[in-house]
């Protein structure tokens, strides 16, 4: 397994921007025998390489692999990948890892727990050393639910981290109330900083290592307060309040700046979110630093002093950064301009710049991870992120538009068959889960799939969906199973109507969000599919409400909920069994922590008792995120079957 390990690092492999570049077609001959499908393991197989993280010095990074169907940590030295050290992460999640200095890192872990009866998710920080042979739980006596709110690390090679923490489990005790603490991360030894403070349960810092700011919230109430202070020698005192359901404090600094009394922070004043200058002394927004047009943007990236901006990421079609750090912004240029149509995303780099992490993919191939040195000039790949699939082109993916039946103009992402014309296809109608979220060109193991099977795959960004300013995110509210509906059925006649899909074949199929649209679909527009496919999808929506019910500040998230239709019991497909009209395909991990399982049986009770027809399977280990390939390959294999069945390509 080692071996075959060091095998998926290609290192010592040199590739020039040109020689980068996707292999051109074979020219076959008439009389080649036509291809078999794809086998359903390589689009279920885990990503082999997941966000590599460079250390301060480039000579190591550290990184998710996929091992034998199953996830762990790497720590990989550049100059010799025969000395990797993985990590199994057991039945613990590995959330996020990053190097504090050359000679240490950390990672935030998670695992449900058993906490006087019920199940609780519990997150973790440990620091791990450079070799791997020291891993120490950081708070691990003293900790008590949430332990993995990493504020700030040292910027000057010191092992040192400020650590948000619980000290208690129950809501009467002080330290319910995270308290922020220096941890030593070499040592696992740590001082206060900063004491629990009622009702604070965020704290922020300044690049210098200084908190500076904390978020109250009384869930009884609905009321928010916000503290501040200038520096470490003051006291926090409340600089704005906030009361109501729905409230709001306003901007909040996403970065604090080295002169006294300015920040960074988004907001969305004209409709959509953009970075601007802050005056901490007023709390209002100034200059627009920078938006784009048409888009929200997302987050900052620092520098290596965690004090200046040099990048925005954003999101149109696909995922972009706008470098503000003129070396950065070269860079990126150039490679740009090397690979084509392909997308580059520089997503680690040395603290002198002087070695990177690029990633070369795109929405029709999974890609690869590249070590870069400028001094050099050339891409070397460190590692395939699907050694099956290769960097190899597979179905085309291209954003298309069209109008909702109130005029509304929808985004959708519209994956065709490879080699196929786009004409009277099979459609799979997919939407995104969320519903707070969107789809957009990257990488989509569900849809390639789909698409290899000869299908036409479209995934609407429905009114609600993120990303496109505050207006469309608002027009969401209280649509829930209406007016979000109506946008996929539109979706489906823009389809056919354009010639694209055949309308006599056409599936839903979605996850979260995507499978109660998938419910809500197959009891509302039956005349409009043919199948509905949901995976942990929300069958019941006032039963949400009682699962949120017991998670901290449930009281937001009931109002929030509320407001997402006129009657929940009303769009809730569950109470509507009878009214069913199309075969389903139902699963669901019985590890969800999202959605839980309870969901998917209490429908198919309903649907069995009234006679309707419906294939229902529960993956024993199944979490919200497929993130065991099993789970992955038994989804795939169930899924092609039923539309084998329902809605033959």
């Amino acid at each position: 397994m080692i071996r075959k390990l060091i095998g998926a690092f290609a290192v010592i492999a040199a590739v020039g921007p040109s020689a980068a570049q996707s292999p051109a077609p074979s020219t076959a001959s008439a009389t080649t025998l036509a291809t078999p499908p794809i086998p359903i393991d390589h689009f279920a197989s885990l990503p082999f390489l997941t966000a590599p993280e460079l250390s301060p010095d480039g000579t190591r990074i550290a990184a998710r692999i996929a091992v034998a169907g199953q996830l762990r940590l790497a720590i990989v030295p550049l100059g010799d990948v025969k000395k990797i050290v993985t990590i199994g992460m057991g039945e613990n999640d590995l959330n996020n890892w990053e190097w504090i200095n050359n000679d240490w890192l950390i990672a935030s872990i998670g695992a449900t727990e058993k906490v006087e009866g019920d199940d609780w998710y519990l997150s973790r920080t440990a620091s791990i050393s450079a070799d791997g042979k020291k891993i120490i739980m950081l708070g691990a006596k003293t900790a008590a639910q949430n332990a993995g709110n990493v504020l700030w690390m040292a910027r000057d090679g010191s092992p040192h981290i400020l650590l948000a923490m619980q000290t208690s489990i129950y809501s009467n005790d002080v330290g319910f109330w995270p308290e922020v603490r220096d941890f030593d991360v070499s040592t696992g030894k740590s001082v206060r900083v900063v004491p629990s403070t009622d009702k604070v349960s965020s704290w922020f810092t300044d690049g210098a290592g200084t908190v500076r700011m904390g978020v109250a919230y009384n869930d009884d109430n609905r009321s928010y307060r916000l503290l501040y202070r200038d520096d470490r020698t003051k006291q926090f005192h409340t600089v704005s309040k906030a009361r109501g359901r729905g409230a709001s404090l306003g901007s909040l600094p996403a970065m604090f700046l080295p002169e006294t009394g300015k920040a960074l922070a988004f907001d969305d004043d004209d409709g959509f979110n953009a970075l601007y200058a802050f005056d901490l002394s007023t709390l209002k927004t100034g200059e627009k630093i920078f938006g784009k047009p048409g888009y929200d943007i997302g987050g900052i990236i620092p520098d290596a002093t965690g004090t200046r901006m040099i990048g925005v990421r954003y999101t149109d079609t696909h995922a972009r950064t706008q470098w503000f750090d003129p070396v950065l912004a070269k860079i990126q240029a150039d490679i740009d301009k090397a690979i084509g149509a392909r997308h580059a995303q520089i997503t680690s780099w040395s603290s002198d710049f002087s070695v990177l992490i690029v990633k070369v993919a795109g929405a029709d191939r999974p890609g690869a991870y590249y070590v870069y040195r400028p001094d050099e000039g050339r891409l070397r790949m460190l590692a395939k992120i699907s050694d099956a699939l290769g960097t190899d082109a597979q179905s085309p993916v291209s954003t298309v538009t069209y109008k909702a039946r109130d005029g509304l103009e929808i985004s959708a992402v519209l994956t065709t068959p490879k080699g196929k014309t786009a004409k009277g296809l099979p459609l799979i109608l997919m939407p995104h889960g969320g519903p707070f979220a969107r789809d957009d060109e990257s990488w989509d193991w569900w849809t390639q799939f789909l698409a290899s099977r000869g299908y036409a795959v479209l995934q609407p960004n429905y009114r609600g969906s993120s990303g496109y300013g505050t207006a469309f995110a608002e027009k969401g509210q209280g649509q829930w199973g209406l007016a979000m509906q109506d946008d996929l059925v539109d979706a489906v006649k823009w389809a056919t109507g354009s010639g694209l899909a055949d309308a006599k074949r056409v599936c839903i199929v979605g996850a979260s969000y995507g499978g109660y649209a998938a419910f809500r679909a197959a009891q509302r527009d039956t005349g409009l599919y043919r199948c509905a496919v949901s995976y942990a999808g929300v069958s019941d929506m006032p039963a949400m409400l009682r699962y949120d019910s017991r998670f901290l500040n449930s009281g937001a998230r009931g109002d929030w909920m509320r407001l997402q239709a006129p009657d929940l019991k009303t769009v809730s497909p569950i109470n509507h069994a009878t009214e069913f009209g199309v075969p389903m395909l139902i699963m669901h991990g019985k590890a969800d922590r999202v959605v839980p399982v309870k969901q998917s049986r209490e429908m198919v009770e309903k649907l069995k008792a009234a006679g309707k027809p419906y294939r229902y399977v529960e993956q024993p280990l199944g979490d919200h995120h497929f993130s065991r390939q099993a789970d992955r390959a038994q989804f795939l294999t169930e899924l092609e079957a039923f539309l084998k069945e329902y809605n033959p390509a």
